[in-house]
């Protein structure tokens, strides 16, 4: 079985005043994965840039770097694909039963790095570290301890997050900012798919779990009776944790399940600072803009996003 998905995601900014140059960089084209396969792909700026550039950043992540140099009040930024999806959600049961402490210690020591090369195993000792938005404070600590019994199989303790995430804090929509924190999250208990998603990376990383920010899309359905909103989606996040013997597995605790061919991979990183959709800067006078995104995730073959 597959699900073949047509990805628009439109950024638009608008200023109050002309910029002279815009330098950018996105983070909009998904990842050829097992499971994940890009069909097609183009990003497209307006005004037309005097130079662009597709590149692979640290992560392996495709972005595009481009330079505009037409004076301009509006930049608008598409990135269109089709992608074909035969990832197969996993079964929790059948996740290898090795322990989170014993995972810890496979990390630490190295012993992990006998089936994997030295590359890779830098990277995952990347992914055990405090980063910009994943945080190693006492709140988070506490929070987490109860799903972290010795011995209790990683797979598991996964699973618990994810249910306890769900269940614990409530999701609302502009309650936070990119720049709230872990312990801010626990006290207020709101947050969205990005706060969960690091949330989970801390709790895991504090105990010596490698875990890995993930930036996608997960395809929404309208109520019963009603035709879906195009360009209403939105981007969303989640957590890949490393299981030895499964290696990374996606779990999504806004939602609390494993991932499926319902998800598209965007990209990963440490937390959200490395993977935006969009960074740059621009050179103008004047100051502030305004800031519009539309997303649009349907199967193939639905009526083209305009």
């Amino acid at each position: 079985m597959s699900r073949t998905y047509d990805l628009v995601h439109r950024t638009t900014y608008t200023y109050p005043q002309e910029v002279t140059d815009s330098y950018g960089r996105t983070v909009m084209t998904p990842r050829d994965l097992p499971g994940q396969t890009v069909l097609t792909s183009a990003v497209e700026i307006d005004p037309a840039p005097a130079d662009s550039a597709v590149q692979h950043d640290y992560f392996g992540n495709r972005t595009t770097y481009y330079c505009v140099t037409e004076p301009h009040t509006r930049l608008v930024v598409t990135a269109r694909s089709t992608i074909e999806i035969t990832r197969v959600r996993p079964d929790p049961a059948s996740l290898p039963t090795v322990a989170w402490d014993e995972t810890a210690t496979s990390v630490q020591t190295g012993s992990a790095a006998a089936a994997m090369s030295p590359d890779a195993l830098v990277v995952l000792r990347e992914m055990v570290l405090p980063s910009a938005h994943v945080t190693f404070v006492d709140e988070v600590r506490q929070w987490a301890a109860p799903s972290f019994a010795p011995g209790r199989p990683l797979g598991d303790v996964v699973v618990d997050l994810c249910h306890r995430i769900r269940h614990e804090l409530t999701y609302r929509t502009g309650s936070t900012t990119v720049s709230t924190t872990q312990r801010q999250l626990l006290a207020q208990r709101t947050g969205v798919c990005q706060d969960f998603a690091h949330l989970m990376i801390a709790a895991l990383r504090l105990h010596g779990v490698p875990a890995r920010y993930v930036s996608g899309y997960l395809e929404t359905l309208p109520p019963p009776g009603r035709e879906k909103l195009r360009g209403a989606d939105a981007s969303h996040a989640w957590v890949s944790v490393w299981i030895p013997g499964a290696g990374w597995v996606d779990a999504d605790p806004t939602n609390d399940q494993l991932v499926d061919d319902r998800y598209v991979v965007l990209g990963w990183g440490r937390d959200y600072h490395d993977v935006p959709p969009l960074r740059g800067v621009i050179f103008t006078e004047g100051s502030g803009s305004k800031l519009s995104v539309q997303v649009d995730l349907v199967p193939s073959g639905s009526p083209a996003f305009a």
